[in-house]
């Protein structure tokens, strides 16, 4: 029986930084730090790959967890460009917010890089932001039952 998602993970060249980009911009805090050396087989398995090493941090709001990933080996390869929501792959993660506008203004103070300014569909307001690594995370303030009920309420009838 599946319970619920327990976390989300994220790789990236530089742990510290985005773990303190989530712990200030949205209020997680640090859980737990791990690390394994080279040659750690069941690890391995799990992950698919040859040799692996790697640091973690797990992060958590609430019921929520983000697990940061930075891999010593095998070396990531460059990331050259920010991947575009529609292709194939986890396009993002969204928060549930109050005040979506003042969440916009802290997360940009702390690096963020925004699509658009938070848009008004009514019921709800959303925008769409990208963490210092590119990744994409969502915003959006419910303002109505109506929007709790459908928060998609911005999707064409």
């Amino acid at each position: 029986m599946i319970n619920a998602v327990h976390h989300v993970a994220i790789s990236t060249a530089n742990l510290d930084r985005l773990a303190d980009f989530y712990c200030a911009g949205f209020g997680f805090i640090e859980e737990s730090r791990v690390g394994w050396p080279v040659g750690v087989e069941p690890i391995n398995n799990i992950m698919g790959l040859p040799e692996s090493a790697a640091r973690t941090v797990m992060l958590r709001l609430g019921s929520m967890r983000l697990e940061l990933f930075q891999f010593e080996e095998p070396a990531p390869p460059a990331v050259t460009a920010t991947r575009p929501v529609h292709h194939h792959g986890i396009t993002h993660f969204c928060f549930d917010v109050t005040d979506i506008d003042a969440v916009y203004e802290q997360l940009e103070t702390l690096g963020a890089s925004f699509h658009c300014l938070p848009q008004d569909f009514g019921e709800s307001k959303a925008t769409y932001g990208r963490d210092p690594d590119g990744n994409v995370f969502e915003l959006t303030e419910i303002f109505s039952q109506a929007g709790a009920k459908n928060p998609r309420n911005y999707l064409p009838k």
